[in-house]
């Protein structure tokens, strides 16, 4: 009996050690778990715990500082339930965000705010037409995912400055924004110009895992003749102008076309 009772104080010592221990667990001690998921970002000046820490640099995977990352991290993620907040804070990217996931493992967001100088990005977003440039403003009011892809989403983005860059030169669109919303897996999106900028824009964009549909038509306000050759590359141009873009893949194709008289109600 005496040894069982030591046995059993032994064992219950330890748990509580090992409880106070995650309680409090250094973010420090972490870090070989956390950035093995980083895809080669490394985290520096790394103060605080687990559950409320931050680091004073982020580190791009060619060595080059990013910004300040902070975090809090509910102590329930030790069962199961996990609530998060992020603020990234950098000169040329910024992002904040309240995540949590629910019981059914469907991740849920709110609050979610981005700003990047796309020049940031240009390595990850450089195409056939050209490299974006300018300044991305993205808000998500509320996501609700399921395995990656948005349920329900209400999201608003502005990109100012738009610029595509050339090998004949930057390109100025002006301000573009956009609109999308998403209920049962179906993404529909809204693509608008501001009224004065050198490019007229108007378009809508459907997504849902079975396939895609863009419908746009876009139009030089102005003579650019970079502009207008750079439309050209997306298609004939109308007796306006106006250039139309239909492109649909999957199974898009059975997809309704949005309604203009629809939209414009809406908006």
């Amino acid at each position: 009996m005496k040894s069982s009772r030591k046995w059993l104080l032994g064992l219950s010592a330890v748990v509580s050690v090992a409880a106070l221990l995650l309680w409090f667990l250094p973010a420090r001690w972490a870090m070989p778990w956390i950035e093995s998921r980083l895809h080669g970002l490394h985290l520096k000046q790394v103060q605080g715990t687990v559950w409320d820490g931050r680091a004073g640099e982020l580190m791009a995977i060619d060595g080059h500082p990013l910004g300040e990352l902070r975090w809090q991290l509910s102590r329930r993620a030790l069962f199961g339930q996990l609530r998060l907040q992020l603020a990234f804070d950098g000169p040329q990217l910024g992002f904040s965000a309240r995540v949590q996931r629910l019981p059914d493992g469907r991740i849920e967001a709110h609050g979610l705010q981005l700003h990047a100088e796309l020049a940031t990005l240009a390595p990850y977003a450089a195409g056939s037409l050209g490299q974006p440039r300018g300044e991305l403003e993205l808000t998500v009011e509320h996501a609700l995912l399921q395995g990656g892809w948005p349920l329900q989403l209400q999201a608003q983005a502005h990109w100012r400055h738009a610029v595509i860059r050339t090998p004949e030169g930057d390109i100025a669109l002006g301000a573009l924004e956009a609109q999308a919303q998403a209920q049962d897996g179906v993404i529909r999106a809204q693509l608008r110009d501001e009224g004065n900028g050198p490019l007229q824009a108007d378009g809508h964009l459907q997504l849902s895992p079975l396939g895609w549909r863009l419908d746009a038509t876009l139009r030089a306000r102005q003579t650019d003749p970079r502009l207008r050759r750079w439309l050209a590359r997306l298609g004939p141009a109308s007796s306006d102008g106006s250039v139309h873009i239909r492109h649909h893949g999957g199974l898009a194709g059975g997809m309704p076309v949005p309604s203009p008289d629809k939209d414009a109600r809406q908006k």
